[in-house]
């Protein structure tokens, strides 16, 4: 999925401190919000809200959280921040008007879940998500499953024809059809996202459909945490520098 863009650059400089224009796309977990032992025990932070709104404001509505998290965990972490967003990899979105466009739910995903579920009653520590669109199997306080999560999950994909979808610790059996990336593209066809230029914030393999997709609409991607070959053109360490970042941005828009 990475691409040479960013494949030989192993030493990512830091995000133009200046942009002109930008239409912001920020992943969640890992760029927005530090990671946690569990997925609901991601919470709201006062920091963040006030980060987020305030950018909204500066750039007249140029923001979108784009997650694998259902839109309804979006608005829950950023306190309600985020108007436009997009949830489970594209399969949900918002417009910052409010409009939603949702996908429907592959029937697979219901056997995904039962699979995944039966996996986790006897590995303590593994946890399953019902996102509805898709099935998560989350092993962070089991790493020592992750050969096996694998092997069952691209067991089922094959069986299934659902999109397999890894993560940081987690393997995500979706509905097929749109990822981040796509999602992008569906805002910037829309003001006032297409009145700027597109930057995609994010930090795993479920982030390179988005870096790839604002580097053909002339934008670029950054990549947080540690190096590694990506299509990002720049890298920030950590959520700290990345919300460090976006207050810098916000007030250079002031």
């Amino acid at each position: 999925m990475p691409t040479a863009s960013g494949a030989t650059a192993l030493r990512l400089p830091r995000p133009p401190a200046r942009l002109d224009r930008p239409s912001l796309f920020l992943d969640l977990d890992g760029v927005l919000a530090p990671f946690a032992p569990s997925p609901d025990a991601v919470e709201p932070d006062p920091r963040r809200t006030k980060v987020l709104r305030r950018l909204i404001r500066r750039l007249e509505g140029r923001v979108a959280v784009v997650s694998g998290r259902t839109l309804s965990e979006i608005d829950r972490i950023s306190d309600g921040a985020a108007m436009a967003a997009s949830g489970v990899h594209g399969l949900q979105r918002r417009r910052g008007d409010g409009g939603r466009l949702d996908r429907k739910p592959d029937p697979a995903v219901r056997r995904a879940m039962r699979a995944f579920s039966d996996f986790a009653r006897t590995r303590p520590g593994v946890i399953v998500e019902d996102k509805h669109l898709s099935a998560g199997l989350h092993f962070r306080q089991a790493p020592q499953v992750s050969v096996e999560a694998l092997a069952l999950a691209e067991a089922l994909q094959r069986e299934t024809g659902l999109d397999l979808q890894p993560g940081v610790m987690v393997l995500e059996l979706k509905t097929p059809g749109t990822d981040k990336g796509a999602a992008i593209v569906e805002f910037m066809a829309e003001t006032p996202f297409s009145e700027g230029t597109p930057v995609m914030v994010g930090d795993d393999l479920t982030d390179e459909h988005g870096f790839e997709a604002a580097e053909r609409l002339g934008g670029f991607g950054v990549l947080v945490g540690p190096e590694r070959p990506t299509a990002a053109r720049y890298r920030l360490t950590d959520v700290a520098e990345v919300l460090d970042w976006l207050e810098g941005l916000a007030e250079d828009m002031a």
